[in-house]
């Protein structure tokens, strides 16, 4: 049901590209119809207008396609290549400019904001708790229950020692508690089978590795383990620890009720094979665990408490059981088993039966670390411009805590928890409440969140694009889907989803960009991702940088492509004009094809190596990448920009060609191709901002090729003329009146108007 069918993603960049190439459309269509018109629509006109069509066809740069794509895989191969960003892998080549234009980013929790990696933190047992710092003195109490003598203390220590045997004892239940309550099964790991088999028996601690479907159940045990009491054995019916003393304590699995998202808690029934003790053991979450235990005035303000450090908390119980009561609840049990109506509810009514007033041993508190450099790659993407959503399943105060633990919200910053509501009115209030709020992160729960949507999507949908952070907790995989649709519905902007279990393949999918974290929850989301990262931190450098990057210089191809093809269809315009508006070609066939292949591809092409920055600067500076969430390397404003500069140049080499050469005008092909050829590669130096070796290679390459091809261009270049001074001078001068204005030009808007990074390479 948290399927969807995977959808082909189109860049924003390529719709624009689509755009303007319509624009261009338009204006082939309205040139042709001009030309006839002026010929007053005489004789055949309609095959005129065909003719035209055919003629300014170039109008429309059919190469730009090809330029782009063949930029792209570029832009895949170096991001592949970064040695800063080792394992990133690039599944869909066709939107890497994407990432440098992100406004929202989703990310998950658990996994790609956290490891994973479970780390017992603190244990509570009500009157006493003890931290990370004072597990000595757990592991000192677990000691002297097993090594303390029976016989009874000494008369004048009687009190103090009295004292210290009873949390002693009560240190060891809890720890005992939670190295038996659980499906954790040790396995021994070695290089041979006799080997192995010697491992066994022998329950070594080096080869000794712990199975389970939980890390949280793993993290408990590993404890139990640091403080003296080891699982080293466990098979259906049995289990085994061993003592600090070196003893193996045996029991036998009577009953085990494994957990499940509806219960909220595990039990296990055990007896001890040397005492004959039965005991019932539970676990589980706060909220179910209240109502089960003995009554008691701590447990929900500790719990609390723990939660709101980031931890997540589990309240282990006890009941001791005599044979008849367990022979009893054993009757009881397969008889509700084997009834065929109604089944699940009785085997529960049975449990439940046997879950009333147990006696409360202690709070368990695990951490889920931080992943590496989470804060600082926040704090850029943050500055950058871009707004972050955590959307996790996780309970309310532990997605609170760690959304402030990783710096999602920032210190002066109010959080806004958003109260449990359930119908029209209750969200009404809570709306109310919270647009009253100002420059405030919003928490809320996926409940809420869907009755939000339900009555009031618009208004809801509003208030949180303005929060500067939004933590959903307890969400559903369609749920994550449904947010990132939502922002796209209503905001428009980019969006980008991370995520690093199947979870999370739905929100990556629906995302205008998806990045998949290779973590502890298989592959599914890294091979549904457009973009594979092994770390989160990775995400700053792929859009500050390669993002960044990938976008300005399709930006600048696109419209270089452009450029070339209007320059060319501007001096076959002035050709026609001043010859009658007559259907007749200014070039051959080869001449064009050589003209936007091999004459000037090479230098047009290697504006995808080109940069306005360092890489270091542009993750040191990420308020350079605000400038592109506004478009504005490529918009209206940028591509009337170019038309314009192509006018002119097409008009001053065709008008400069007319003019200086009316005595020899059978070499009017050979001075304004030349010339046209020369322009092409001045103003891609003039486009570039950094020089790289390729870039001249390209530059020279092409020219090389020009003078190369002259020899067997006879047809339509007299070689004779081309060597001529008047020719190389007369070709100059036109050359220079269609680049030189625009390098003054750039020169003054460099002084007078910088752009904001170029006061950081100065």
């Amino acid at each position: 049901m948290n399927t969807s069918n995977p959808r082909s993603k189109i860049g924003l960049l390529d719709l624009e590209v689509n755009c303007l190439t319509k624009i261009l459309f338009s204006a082939l269509v309205v040139v042709s119809l001009v030309m006839v018109a002026l010929q007053h629509f005489a004789g055949r006109w309609y095959l005129q207008i065909l003719r035209f069509l055919v003629l300014f066809s170039n109008i429309i740069p059919i190469s730009l396609r090809v330029n782009l794509d063949m930029g792209k895989i570029v832009y895949s191969w170096m991001i592949r290549r970064d040695p800063k960003i080792p394992g990133t892998v690039v599944r869909s080549s066709t939107i890497p400019e994407q990432l440098g234009r992100i406004s929202y980013l989703l990310t998950d929790k658990t996994g790609t904001l956290t490891q994973n990696e479970m780390v017992f933190k603190r244990l509570h047992l009500g009157t006493v708790a003890y931290g990370m710092d004072s597990m000595d003195e757990v592991q000192s109490h677990i000691f002297s229950v097993y090594t303390q003598p029976p016989q009874d203390p000494p008369a004048q220590k009687g009190t103090t020692t009295k004292v210290r045997k009873t949390m002693s004892s009560r240190v060891y239940e809890a720890v005992k508690a939670i190295a038996l309550c659980h499906n954790v099964t040790p396995s021994y790991e070695s290089n041979g089978v006799t080997d192995q088999a010697e491992a066994e028996r022998q329950f070594e601690d080096s080869c000794r590795v712990y199975q389970a479907s939980s890390p949280d159940e793993v993290a408990l045990v590993q404890w139990t383990e640091s403080v003296g009491l080891t699982l080293v054995g466990r098979d259906q019916s049995s289990m085994q620890l061993r003592t600090p003393g070196g003893q193996i304590m045996n029991f036998t699995i009577l009953q085990i009720f494994p957990f499940t998202y509806e219960s909220k808690r595990m039990g296990i029934i055990v007896r001890e094979d040397s005492t004959g003790e039965i005991t019932f053991y539970m676990k589980g979450a706060d909220v179910v665990m209240a109502g089960i235990v003995q009554y008691n005035d701590w447990l929900e303000e500790e719990c609390g408490n723990m939660a709101r450090e980031g931890l997540r908390v589990l309240v282990v119980a006890k009941k001791s059981l005599t044979e008849e009561q367990y022979q009893d609840f054993e009757a009881r049990y397969v008889q509700a088993k084997l009834s065929v109506h109604d089944r699940s509810l009785k085997v529960a009514t049975v449990i439940e039966s046997l879950e009333m007033e147990m006696e409360l041993l202690c709070l368990t508190g695990v951490e889920d670390q931080l992943q590496v450099d989470v804060r600082p790659t926040l704090e850029t993407l943050r500055n950058a411009g871009m707004k972050v959503w955590m959307l996790t399943g996780d309970k309310l105060e532990t997605a609170t805590c760690t959304a402030k633990n990783a710096h999602l919200v920032t210190r002066n910053q109010d959080i806004h928890i958003f109260r449990p509501v359930t119908n029209r009115g209750e969200a009404h209030l809570e709306l109310n409440a919270f647009r009253r709020k100002h420059d405030c992160a919003l928490v809320i729960s996926g409940d809420s969140l869907e009755v939000c949507l339900k009555y009031y999507e618009y208004e809801f949908m509003e208030l949180a694009c303005q929060c500067p952070a939004v933590v959903c907790c307890r969400c559903a995989p369609t749920q994550k889907a449904q947010i990132v649709r939502l922002l796209q519905e209503r905001t428009g902007k980019l969006t980008c989803a991370v995520g690093d279990g199947g979870n999370d393949v739905s929100m990556i999918q629906e995302a205008d960009c998806g990045v998949g974290v290779e973590g502890k929850e298989g592959k599914q989301a890294s091979l549904a991702a457009d973009f594979s990262v092994t770390q989160f931190k990775h995400l700053g450098r792929l859009l500050m940088v390669h993002g960044r990057n990938s976008y300005k210089r399709s930006a600048g191809l696109s419209q270089f492509v452009i450029h070339r093809s209007l320059c060319i269809s501007t001096m076959q315009a002035v050709f026609s004009s001043v010859f009658y508006f007559a259907s007749v070609p200014l070039y051959q066939g080869f001449l064009i094809i050589g003209y936007s292949t091999i004459y000037t591809m090479f230098p047009v092409f290697s504006l995808v190596l080109d940069k306005d920055v360092k890489s270091e600067v542009a993750m040191l500076y990420p308020e350079l990448y605000k400038d592109l969430l506004k478009g504005r390397p490529l918009s209206y404003k940028t591509f009337l920009i170019w038309v314009l500069i192509s006018i002119y140049q097409g008009s001053i080499i065709m008008y400069g060609a007319l003019l200086l050469f009316e005595s020899e005008f059978v070499h009017i092909v050979a001075i304004s191709f030349t010339s046209l050829i020369l322009t092409e590669l001045l103003m891609v130096a003039l486009t570039i901002q950094t020089w790289h070796w390729l870039m001249i290679v390209g530059e020279l390459l092409s020219l090389s090729c020009y003078i190369a091809s002259l020899v067997f261009l006879h047809e339509f270049i007299d070689i004779y003329f081309i060597t001529t001074v008047s020719f190389l001078w007369k070709v100059t001068v036109i050359t220079l009146v269609s680049c030189l204005p625009l390098y003054v030009l750039k020169y003054l808007r460099r002084k007078f108007s910088p752009p904001s990074y170029s006061k950081l390479t100065s």
